[in-house]
């Protein structure tokens, strides 16, 4: 490794202090979620409000060159509903700078006990005050049945609010122990828990639970400012409504470990599953879609 590139990845003793201990990473392993030490500080979570507002009025260093057909992409005209706006890790550079702080992939690292970790996606969240608005209530899903493109089972999300969130803003909510169920099998993976019953995925859960004799127990993330919630990619979440007289802002960054590769998938019926990123990224030798291109799935950390 040369220097340059330790450099790249180093922490200081301090950030060190901050890493998940031998027993959070097993207790993550069996729960599904970890609740960091504080990796941000104020000025940097105000720099991500600043830098958002920025983005939501107009501002971006770069577009993506086309729109893939399943993107999540708020715009002024959709009214005042949940946003939700993708690959804001590419199309804005004050906000990738923040999230590329080697010790948030650090910490992803030793969660996943991978040696490197890249973005998979990023997700910008505005979740407005607003009690009565449905789309600021988000069913109950896990991650890992959406990304069956993918090899891992790895794979986890770090959700960073940029203020203190708890309950009355909607906090987001882990089912806990999920990760480690076995899934009832026959559930198409195409169709986005965004779009779908409230009441049918609530159905779902509790019959994934039965199938693993288990109970479901939500834990709310009560998440200070500059700390993060990690969950695996197999760990039921969800999120209720905003109760506060402030919007929730949020980014859901979806990483990867550095062993995930790309792998055909095909529905029931032979029709084949993509990400939206199939239609980004460079191909691989063999002609596949590479989720190590650094474009849109740039390494945050490397051992």
């Amino acid at each position: 490794m040369t220097a340059e590139l330790t450099d790249q990845y180093a922490l200081t003793d301090a950030e060190r202090a901050l890493l998940p201990t031998d027993d959070e990473v097993a207790e993550y392993a069996a729960r599904g979620w970890y609740l960091t030490r504080k990796l941000f500080s104020d000025n940097e979570m105000d720099a991500l409000v600043e830098a958002t507002e920025r983005f939501y009025a107009g501002h971006t260093d770069r577009r993506l060159p086309l729109r893939p057909p399943n993107l999540a992409y708020w715009t002024p005209e959709k009214g005042d509903v949940q946003r939700h706006n993708d690959y804001v890790h590419f199309e804005n550079d004050e906000v990738a700078a923040i999230l590329r702080k080697p010790l948030l992939g650090a910490v992803a690292a030793r969660l996943a006990r991978a040696e490197e970790i890249r973005v998979w996606q990023s997700t910008l969240i505005f979740k407005p005050p607003r009690p009565e608005e449905q789309s600021n209530q988000v069913p109950w899903h896990m991650d890992r049945h959406y990304w069956q493109t993918c090899t891992s089972e790895r794979m986890l999300t770090a959700f960073i609010p940029f203020h203190d969130c708890g309950e009355r803003m909607g906090t987001i909510t882990m089912v806990d122990g999920s990760n480690t169920w076995e899934e009832i099998p026959g559930d198409d993976s195409t169709r986005h828990f965004a779009h779908r019953d409230k009441a049918e995925l609530e159905q779902l859960l509790a019959a994934n639970a039965a199938h693993n004799g288990a109970e479901v127990r939500k834990i709310p993330m009560i998440i200070p400012k500059g700390h993060v919630s990690f969950h695996h990619c197999r760990t039921y979440h969800g999120s209720g409504a905003n109760l506060a007289d402030l919007p929730r802002r949020a980014i859901s960054l979806h990483l990867q470990d550095g062993d995930n590769r790309f792998r055909p998938y095909l529905k029931p019926d032979g029709t084949p599953v993509f990400y939206n990123h199939d239609v980004l990224v460079r191909r691989n030798d063999e002609g596949m879609p590479d989720y190590t291109d650094p474009t849109y799935c740039p390494t945050l950390w490397r051992s």
